[in-house]
């Protein structure tokens, strides 16, 4: 067990204690910065291979925070820490669809294993667990928007794509059952499409991924028709959930869902983050310099629209007429103009069995019913996806997204 960042000795007055497993990732890290701010004592356990110290550098001068770089499945160390806790918020996962399909048995080893260590510590020290789920829980249901008590609709097992979605159904399981058998205090929370700044695009997350093209120049890479939808929901408004969800009694035994109902297609969200970036290098927003907004307009206005709704999958209506999705390469939107380069210029459309092999089935849609968080809880989201948008390109573009370190890379799962 390796400290990277030791708190000072406690002081005589008693202080609540968390432990936050997989704390130096995305989420992980506003978590903690959000629970040294409301009075805890934090200690991060985070192996680092997919967290990374930069996002806690921050933190590290604190006076009541502490980092240990270790495993959750290191049973040791695990009962260590939670016996020095009052309440655990269990983050630590292998996450993201590209990391999911290139390594499944390290998703089941850490999702299921970790967390059945975290969980019988938690069990013998009677420690109250927050258990970070996913909006994955659903499979390719289409029966939207998503209760935390509906069924489930998963593909085969032979495809690789749903052993994350299986992984963390089996956390919510063992979760429960402990709840029910040993009266361990439970809460569980199901995250959809949570962003802000940290987030990054090694493991597929859309937004850093596009934020970071966008800024290079490059055009910005789609999978599929661009059609499908999510709600995204900025990570200052699920941290504020999370903690919500700790202090209240009544949520003990159940299930949430945390996250933004409002609904925009990824050809949307691309289009927003152009506006963004251009807006923020002092380029037109048709991405052409000296290109007018009101030139653009007229040229979508003949005929170069972002609106049209004929956008399919190859095998069926093409995209565009004449673009139609490609066996040997990616397609750009739009026809060229002598007025202005529409933003579907800088879009390119890639069939999903390219960026994930034959077979990858992705959701059209993607909404949480959060009735029960915000009847229990008065939650609701407050941050604008163009304010987390904002966001992200000031992040990406201060240079505070270093890339990890090798050490960091070579650490075991």
């Amino acid at each position: 067990m390796t400290t990277v960042t030791s708190s000072s000795n406690l002081t005589e007055s008693r202080r609540a204690r968390a432990l936050v497993t997989g704390g130096a990732g995305f989420i992980g890290s506003h978590l903690a910065e959000h629970l040294l701010a409301h009075g805890y004592d934090v200690t991060v356990l985070d192996n680092l291979s997919t967290g990374r110290t930069d996002n806690v550098r921050q933190l590290a001068s604190h006076p009541r925070f502490r980092c240990v770089v270790d495993s959750v499945a290191n049973e040791a160390v695990v009962d260590q820490l939670v016996s020095e806790c009052d309440v655990v918020f269990h983050l630590g996962a292998a996450v993201g669809v590209e990391l999911v399909l290139q390594d499944p048995l390290r998703v089941f080893e850490t999702n299921v294993l970790g967390s059945h260590c975290l969980l019988r510590a938690a069990a013998r020290y009677q420690r109250k667990v927050l258990v970070a789920s996913t909006s994955e829980i659903y499979g390719k249901s289409d029966r939207v928007p998503f209760r935390e008590d509906d069924d489930r609709l998963l593909g085969p097992t032979t495809a690789a794509r749903w052993s994350y979605s299986a992984s963390k159904a089996l956390d919510e399981f063992l979760a429960l059952a402990y709840h029910r058998a040993q009266d361990l205090p439970i809460v569980i929370f199901r995250l959809f499409n949570t962003v802000g700044p940290r987030q990054t695009g090694r493991y597929g997350m859309v937004i850093p991924r596009l934020v970071q093209q966008a800024l290079r120049g490059e055009p910005l890479t789609i999978y599929g028709d661009g059609q499908q939808t999510r709600c995204f929901c900025d990570v200052v408004d699920a941290v504020r959930a999370i903690i919500g969800l700790a202090n209240c009694p009544a949520a003990l035994g159940q299930v949430f869902n945390v996250g933004s109902t409002t609904e925009v297609s990824i050809l949307e969200l691309a289009r927003r983050i152009l506006l963004l970036t251009d807006e923020s290098t002092g380029s037109s927003p048709g991405g052409v310099p000296g290109t007018s907004w009101k030139a653009r307009e007229s040229s979508r206005s003949a005929g170069i629209s972002p609106a049209r709704e004929n956008r399919t999958l190859a095998g069926e209506t093409p995209a565009f007429p004449g673009l139609p999705l490609s066996d040997d390469s990616a397609v750009h939107f739009g026809e060229p103009t002598t007025t202005a380069t529409p933003w579907e210029e800088r879009i390119r459309l890639v069939p999903y069995d390219r960026a994930y092999g034959p077979g990858f089935e992705d959701l059209r849609r993607r909404v949480p019913d959060t009735t029960r968080i915000k009847t229990t809880l008065g939650w609701e989201p407050r941050i604008s996806l163009d304010e987390t948008l904002r966001r992200v390109v000031a992040f990406y573009r201060s240079g505070e997204a270093s890339a990890p370190s090798p050490a960091a890379n070579s650490m075991p799962a």
